[in-house]
């Protein structure tokens, strides 16, 4: 008689613990795809680049060449440097016309953008803030002035400043930079995001009238929106160049782009003036970068800001 004894199951072997945090690694076939679609992005933004600096750096290049040398060197070589006798040609022409060009564009650009970007803001916040009849009606009205090109409301506005006097005066320049459609919506989108409702309502408590809870407690929270608007304005009024054709006749009044315009339609008649219109190109491109590097972490954070709205 034989015994047999059950023999017990085996216990099953342990798992390995799966590691928290570590992916496993794509299929061959998904990671070629994704190192051809980053070298792809990779050439159109490098491509994207060099389209964009290059006649920055030609304009660089150029305003340090002599006037013989503009045309028998190669474009992207250099010549004998001449930046700073091209300099003080340019600022010392005509009596010094081209820095009362700089003067006037500074005088456009800063006081338009300021006063534009203001108006914008108070409108953006009022249109967020009060309840008022027909308030989304009126804000699309302000939607179809960003899409009408501004090109095609300079002959009406040409012909109004005419009725008024205006034409050939600063407030010709002025005045039409003030409106700024697209500052409105910016501003609306930047008061529902940083202004609480809350808090207007413990001001209002507290006592403050409408004009100083916008003033002390509004505009400050909005100080990210109010950079990136006057930097849209600031570039808009600087660029501004076919409402100054169309409005003004006297070259001490014109800004800085129509001027070197007006001097290059005369580089034909007067060689001697296309060093300059090139200096002067690339003096004018400054105030820009200036305004650019000088506000870019209030507009950087802003943008940031109104891309999630």
């Amino acid at each position: 008689m034989s015994t047999q004894t059950a023999t017990p199951d085996a216990p099953p072997a342990p798992t390995p613990p799966r590691r928290a945090g570590r992916r496993s690694a794509p299929p061959p076939d998904r990671r070629g795809r994704g190192i051809t679609s980053r070298v792809m992005v990779n050439g159109v933004l490098a491509v994207v680049a060099v389209y964009t600096l290059m006649p920055l750096t030609w304009l660089l290049i150029a305003s340090t060449k002599s006037y013989r040398d503009l045309f028998a060197t190669n474009p992207f070589s250099l010549g004998d440097f001449q930046f700073l006798a091209n300099l003080d040609a340019l600022l010392a022409y005509d009596d010094g016309v081209f820095v009362r060009w700089l003067l006037n564009s500074l005088l456009y650009t800063v006081v338009a953008s300021g006063l534009s970007t203001l108006i914008s803001v108070a409108c953006g916040y009022a249109f967020d803030t009060y309840a008022f009849r027909g308030r989304e009606k009126w804000f699309g009205v302000v939607l179809v002035g960003v899409l009408i090109p501004s090109t095609v409301v300079q002959l009406p506005l040409y012909l109004m400043a005419s009725e008024l006097g205006l034409v050939n005066t600063y407030w010709a320049v002025l005045i039409p930079s003030l409106v700024n459609p697209f500052g409105v919506y910016l501003a609306r989108v930047f008061s529902e995001g940083y202004v609480p409702g809350e808090v207007l309502e413990a001001a209002r408590m507290d006592g403050a009238g409408e004009v100083r809870t916008f003033v002390k407690v509004a505009l400050p929270m909005m100080a990210p929106g109010f950079v990136t608007i006057f930097l849209f304005s600031f570039t808009a009024s600087w660029n501004n160049f076919y409402g100054a054709l169309m409005m003004l006749n006297d070259d001490r009044l014109y800004p800085v782009n129509l001027g070197l315009y007006m001097w290059n339609q005369n580089v034909y008649q007067q060689p001697e003036l296309y060093p300059l219109v090139i200096i002067g190109s690339l003096v004018a491109v400054v105030p820009l970068i200036v305004a650019f590097l000088c506000l870019q972490r209030f507009w950087r954070s802003g943008l940031t800001a109104g891309a999630v709205k």
